[in-house]
């Protein structure tokens, strides 16, 4: 049996063995480099592959090669600049080093509960998993280390804090998160966002009855202390909220020294979230926080195949319309699903024999011009905001910090963060060279007032219509 043969067999005996969307993180993505003199050289995609592939599977492979050819192996891991003898570079997480020394057991496959919770509600939507979750260089290192929370809750990264721009993968991270816990485990599971956790805590001081009160008091601590794993979903929306945040810092301070995980979302890094609780971004910052990028082609063309896979489409479309489809939606995964939604509605409506480029170009005209090609711009933006308000753009860009200037300033910067992808120093650059923490504090101060000033967004969309 050749080398390629054998890695093969050495794959079909791990992969019963443990769960599927394990050995489709942990051992899909490796590659056989060579086997010399009883050391079998093998290529793994990140440092994490080589901490985890040493800490809880070398058993597995070993057992396996021994297996297979009744000798015994020494095994190295090595990274695609170690391959090429170049320098070593671990371009991912440095804390990766601080992998779990507490735990010593290798992940279970199948844990089912021996008692099932039927009242209880994770909120967790079933097809959203591992298994479906595309991954690319953008996602990988937030995908790896969100798989290796779910097979060790409470144990590894905690809290895992999952950062990105709306429309990314994040909330698809999480769900899947929780169903792989809830599949192979019997943890209580809870998926929630912070405005239901604020609106639950605004019930408790809202209500009159003191009986009732405390009778409210009690389940919403039994909802969130109770738990083995809590998942929250856009924790930036905390911001205003300082009665809300004091009681989410003691009920994280509970999970976390009873060892339960805790997963986070924001659209942003911890660092950014000025307007929290300081102690609750330092909170944030004891686990892993990972970012996620906006798809890259590659992985666009991959979500489409994906999306398309065993619809009505599949068979008829052509290559270059998916590429064309995944070269106009860059930057926000939902545009690129709304794309296919409509060429798949187009497609039942026309019933054509293939769906090709001239085909997809009619069927996406209007869509393509409102929604991918047309990207604003902070020159735009600016202009929309000064001729809103009647002001100029050198009074955006200045030093006065009157309210009729300072106010639609941050309305331009809060525009400009949310409907573009330019970072936050760019931003800053962009309105006379102020710093990034003055960008958020203008984007959280904006964020708040939408919530109860009405008029404040119906200028706001007003202002978008005109751009």
């Amino acid at each position: 049996m050749d080398n390629k043969d054998l890695w093969q067999s050495v794959l079909d005996e791990i992969s019963p063995e443990i769960n599927p969307a394990s050995f489709h993180s942990w051992f899909a993505p490796l590659k056989l480099l060579k086997i010399e003199n009883n050391k079998v050289s093998i290529q793994v995609p990140m440092e994490m592959h080589r901490k985890v592939l040493k800490q809880y599977y070398l058993t597995r492979l070993d057992d396996a090669f021994f297996k297979l050819t009744n000798e015994n192996y020494e095994f190295e891991f090595l990274l695609q600049g170690e391959v090429d003898n170049s320098s070593n570079n671990k371009k991912n997480v440095d804390n990766v080093d601080n992998l779990v020394e507490v735990v010593k057991q290798e992940p279970k496959t199948v844990n089912k509960a021996k008692e099932e919770d039927t009242t209880w509600e994770s909120n967790l939507e079933p097809e959203l998993n591992f298994e479906n979750y595309i991954v690319g260089e953008s996602n990988r290192l937030a995908k790896t280390s969100a798989l290796l929370v779910a097979e060790n809750p409470g144990k590894v990264y905690n809290p895992l804090f999952i950062y990105g721009k709306s429309g990314l993968g994040k909330t698809h991270l999480m769900h899947a998160i929780g169903n792989y816990i809830v599949k192979n485990s019997h943890k209580k599971v809870l998926y929630t966002t912070s405005e239901t956790f604020k609106d639950d805590y605004v019930s408790i001081s809202s209500n009159e009855n003191k009986e009732n009160n405390i009778q409210i008091a009690a389940n919403f601590k039994k909802k969130y202390r109770e738990l083995d794993v809590l998942i929250i979903d856009d924790i930036q929306y905390l911001v205003g909220a300082e009665k809300t945040q004091q009681e989410f810092f003691h009920t994280f301070n509970a999970l976390h020294q009873a060892n339960k995980q805790i997963i986070i979302s924001s659209d942003r890094n911890p660092d950014d979230l000025k307007l929290l609780e300081e102690r609750l971004r330092s909170r944030f910052m004891w686990g892993l926080s990972v970012d996620i990028y906006p798809p890259d082609f590659e992985l666009r063309c991959k979500i489409i195949k994906s999306k398309i896979k065993n619809t009505s489409i599949a068979s008829k479309i052509e290559e270059n319309v998916i590429e064309y489809i995944a070269n106009n939606c860059q930057n926000d995964v939902r545009v690129l699903e709304g794309a296919i939604n409509r060429l798949m509605a187009y497609t039942a409506m026309i019933v054509p024999d293939k769906v090709d480029l001239n085909f997809a170009v009619e069927a996406l005209g209007d869509f393509v011009n409102h929604n991918i090609y047309t990207r604003s711009s902070i020159e735009s933006i600016q202009k929309a905001v000064a001729d809103y308000y009647k002001i100029t753009i050198d009074d955006l860009k200045g030093k006065k910090r009157s309210a009729n200037i300072a106010y639609p300033r941050q309305i331009a910067m809060y525009l400009s963060r949310t409907l573009t992808d330019e970072n936050l120093n760019r931003i800053g650059l962009e309105f006379g060279g102020r710093d990034h923490s003055t960008v958020i504090h203008a984007c959280d101060k904006i964020t708040s007032d939408l919530k109860t000033n009405k008029a404040l967004d119906a200028q706001i969309k007003e202002i978008q219509n005109k751009m």
